[in-house]
């Protein structure tokens, strides 16, 4: 859409949600009969410890009891499926840590849309933790890592690693190695392991863990040989214990089983389970098809009335039953017995498997917790009710929770054919792909929508009530939907009257009340106008579309598209104003809004040749930009950072930036006014001398000379008539250059008329009529100075100096064009090309000159300094800047001395003093 969608707070019992997520925060306490075994507690150290041992090896009762003893701040995170989101895994995270250090989670917020990258997230983490390294270190437990299988997860989570704070001491439980760099932590000394031959239980531990069921007659012998047929293993120990009560011939007992930890499993959970009351066994088999039990959900999947005393009873009776809290609320069963009472419930009552899961489905729906009833929907094989669960819970999880991977894999989980049927669901396909940028992947379940709907598909006639509310769904209106995703795909292909069409005939299908879709429809109208280039229009549309918003994160994106279009008005001022807006805006949203923001702050900035002020910007926005959902603003803002390198002096440093941008910029085939990024890297080459690929990028796009570029397409023709004079071909070039400056002149794309102006003058000038040349320069000065643009000029490089040359000397001869260039304006300009007043930080060796530095800062000690502000630690900086970590120490030390500075944090405030940094 013209600005991502975003849903108002939904009407769901978020008192339910908050109540699970706190049992998965619950340190587990101590169950009857534990064994403390403090030997293994020397092997907990700092850094990350792992401990690796398949289910049942005591793992969790381990670290558990070691915290209980550790006296330090304690954040448990015990993890389960629905965390290989990673947007839930770190909301979880920030909670947990938020648990041991109060204010964390409000200092790093988590409520944007996903990201392509958690990095800029999980560095203001690692600042914040940094930040209070002074207090207790926090222990933070990962347990049941073994559950996640998310490489975005996965990739985060070795990002903290490779950073990690001295304040935090990260522990993972885990059945399997999980897949971080474990080997090079190993080799540093960083690494802490518990392996399974750790955890065995000894002698030793295992008769204190037997005599206390058994009573002090077992024998040693007896002890040595259940500890030589389990392997030491804790979970074949007490499922033993357990059935050592009340027998007489423990001898007998202990010959009777021997064999792999399956067998012995089966062996004694059939002689614990046949040692309890018939309405015990029951209940433990019927409630084993849940992941997490209350009184009242046992009590509606098995429908008694006792459950909560079944609970408490179990409990007592040490049957793997763990409380999740402090008051006994909730409650789960160790993962190892809860499978083999799943296996016995299937083998001996197949028949209830399904309806089990069918009244815990219900009792979640009813308390509104969409994920666990769209689980047990499945697992009771009703798929059309958990079709029905996604379509209602859609529009909270993708945009009020953010959840975009909890989204696409309920819609995995469901038959294809059944997808194909229901045209909610292809809708949320279409949704998702969107919020992506990526028009190839939306197409196909969009034309069947279409298909279905005309086809009306049964499932478009049942009652929908989404749990958002009609304001904030997007799926509340099927027609309207179709119509927005058919105007947002013409948008992206540049395609201005069929953007306008569609968004008028979504707003044709709108009732009252359905604010979201009726603001995105009147975004799109404002996109229409931009696209024809009607820019006082796109203007007002789009101030018009900002008011129904009603959160941040779409105000700032419609509030950047509309600073864009007072960019292209020529209006620099007017932009700024504009994107400060923004940054008021989430002031109170959070961070992530702001990125867009910082990057259109940046871009102003730069244009203006405020080359520090633009790079301390496009560093901060790149970095929020990558909390965004949106790609768009990540791209442009890489694009930015690419130009204030190529002005530094760091050609290979502007490419790595350009060639990111590619890789996070919008698919192929959208048009170059909202995917800026392969006409820019076409136009990077050609500035730094290979005119043979920007040709090549040219005659690919089927551009040519003899062309009548719409206004869409105007940045790549600006490509290939920068190509054709770098080909000497000025000729073509003016004649192409002539059409697009009156198509632009004719519409008050100001912008376009100065960029356009500058080059008509080179052109002018290679055909050899300079003073027509100078004649054009001093039009397009006289048009850009007065709002400070510069780098349009200075980016043109030589031939822009020479002409520049000749229009000084037309001033000295009071040429009437040249007059009305104002001084000034033409001594900022050629300040920009390193004249007699050097340019702050025109070459990547160029000094900083700042009153009161003996020895002067480099740009690049400059663009250290920045993120040495930001907080960013040694090896992050080194990421950020494409150099090895030596390099970044070097800058560091450099920059120490430079500002009289003992460590970081005094050349920050030296720094902030001598207004080198805001």
């Amino acid at each position: 859409m013209a600005e991502p969608p975003a849903a108002a707070p939904a009407r769901v019992a978020g008192s339910e949600r908050d109540v699970l997520l706190a049992t998965k925060l619950h340190v587990p306490g101590s169950r009857p009969g534990f064994v403390p075994r403090p030997r293994l507690a020397g092997a907990l150290g700092g850094g990350l410890v792992l401990v690796c041992a398949p289910a049942g090896f005591g793992k969790t009762a381990l670290l558990a009891d070691w915290l209980r003893s550790a006296g330090r701040p304690v954040a448990w995170l015990s993890l389960d499926v629905g965390d290989n989101d990673p947007v839930r895994f770190w909301r979880h995270v920030v909670a947990a840590l938020d648990r041991a250090r109060p204010g964390i989670g409000e200092r790093v917020p988590l409520l944007g849309p996903p990201p392509s990258s958690f990095e800029g997230l999980v560095t203001a983490l690692i600042n914040e933790l940094a930040a209070e390294s002074g207090e207790k270190e926090i222990v933070l437990v990962l347990d049941d890592y073994h559950l996640v299988d998310a490489p975005q997860v996965h990739a985060s989570l070795a990002f903290l690693l490779e950073h990690l704070p001295p304040g935090l001491h990260l522990v993972l439980a885990s059945r399997s190695d999980p897949p971080l760099p474990l080997a090079r932590l190993r080799a540093r000394g960083q690494l802490a392991e518990l392996r399974t031959d750790d955890l065995r239980f000894t002698a030793e531990e295992a008769a204190a863990l037997l005599r206390e069921s058994a009573g002090p007659a077992i024998s040693g012998a007896a002890v040595a040989a259940l500890v030589a047929r389990t392997e030491g293993w804790a979970a074949g120990l007490q499922l033993a214990a357990l059935s050592l009560r009340g027998r007489s011939d423990i001898a007998g007992f202990v010959a009777a089983f021997s064999g792999s930890h399956r067998y012995i499993l089966d062996y004694l959970t059939g002689e614990v389970l046949d040692g309890q009351p018939e309405q015990v066994r029951d209940f433990l088999l019927e409630t084993s098809v849940l992941e997490r039990l209350s009184g009242g959900l046992c009590d509606a999947v098995t429908g008694r009335d006792d459950g909560q005393a079944m609970l408490e009873q179990v409990e007592q009776a040490g049957l793997f039953l763990m409380p999740l809290d402090e008051v006994r609320g909730w409650w789960r069963y160790h993962r190892l017995f809860a499978d083999l009472l799943r296996a016995r419930l299937q083998q001996q009552r197949p028949g209830r498997v399904a309806v089990l899961h069918r009244a815990a489905a219900a009792w979640y729906e009813e308390h509104g917790l969409a994920d666990d009833a769209v689980g047990h929907a499945l697992t009771a094989g009703d798929t059309t009710w958990a079709a029905r669960l996604i379509e209602q819970h859609f529009d909270a999880t993708l945009y009020l929770r953010s959840e975009g991977a909890t989204a696409q894999r309920w819609l995995a989980a469901l038959p294809a054919e059944l997808v194909q049927t229901r045209t909610r669901l292809l809708l949320a396909q279409v949704l998702l792909a969107a919020t992506l940028g990526r028009a190839e992947a939306m197409e196909p379940p969009l034309d069947a929508a279409e298909r279905a709907l005309a086809g009306a598909a049964p499932a478009v006639d049942e009652p929908f009530e989404p749990s958002v509310g009609k304001a904030a769904s997007m799926l509340g209106n099927i027609p309207a939907l179709i119509a927005l995703h058919r105007g947002f795909l013409a948008q992206l292909r540049g395609d201005a009257e069929g953007t306008a069409a569609f968004a008028s005939q979504a707003l044709a299908e709108l009732g009252g009340g359905e604010r979201l879709l009726s603001s995105t429809a009147r975004g799109l109208l404002a996109a229409a106008e931009w696209l024809r280039g009607r820019l006082a229009d796109a203007e007002q549309a789009f101030v018009s579309s900002i008011a129904g918003w009603q959160t941040g994160q779409p105000i700032s994106w419609g509030v950047y598209q509309l600073g864009q279009v007072q960019r292209a008005q020529g209006r620099l001022d007017a932009a700024a104003e504009t994107y400060q807006k923004t940054l008021d805006i989430a002031a109170e949203s959070g961070p992530p809004p702001a990125g867009p923001a910082c990057v259109g702050l940046a871009e102003v900035a730069y244009q203006r040749n405020e080359l520090d002020s633009a790079l301390r910007l496009v560093t901060e926005g790149i970095a929020l930009c990558r909390q965004y959902l949106y790609p768009a603003p990540l791209g442009t803002g890489l694009v930015t950072l690419a130009w204030i390198r190529q002005a530094q002096g760091d050609p290979g440093g502007a490419l790595e930036a350009m060639d990111e941008a590619g890789r996070a910029a919008l698919g192929p085939g959208v048009t170059g006014l909202l995917n800026p990024v392969p006409a820019q890297r076409a136009r990077l080459l050609l500035a730094q001398g290979d005119v043979a690929a920007a040709a090549r990028w040219t005659e690919e796009r089927a551009l040519g000379p003899g062309d009548e570029p719409g206004y869409p397409r105007e940045p790549e023709y600006l490509v290939l008539a920068r190509v054709l004079l770098a080909q000497d071909r000025p000729a073509q070039a003016l004649m192409l250059l002539e059409r697009m400056l009156a198509a632009a002149a004719g519409q008050g794309r100001t912008g376009s008329v100065i960029e356009i102006g500058a080059l008509r003058a080179l052109a002018l000038a290679a055909c050899g009529d300079q003073d027509a040349a100078v004649d054009a320069l001093a039009l397009a000065l006289a048009l850009g100075c007065p709002q400070g643009y510069v780098r349009v000029f200075a980016d043109e490089s030589a031939p822009m100096a020479a002409l520049l040359a000749r229009l000084v000397t037309a001033q000295k001869a009071e040429r009437a064009a040249a007059r009305g260039v104002p001084p000034g304006c033409l001594a900022q300009v050629l300040r920009a090309f390193g004249g007699k007043d050097e340019l702050r930080g025109a070459g990547r060796g160029a000094a900083v000159a700042v009153p009161g530095l003996v020895d002067q800062l480099t740009a690049r000690e400059l663009e250290v300094l920045v993120l040495l502000a930001a907080g960013m630690p040694n090896p992050r900086i080194a990421e950020q800047l494409v150099v090895t970590l030596d390099t970044v120490k070097k800058h560091v030390s450099h920059l120490l001395g430079k500002l009289g500075a003992a460590n970081r944090t005094e050349a920050v405030n030296r720094a902030r003093q001598l207004s080198l940094i805001p």
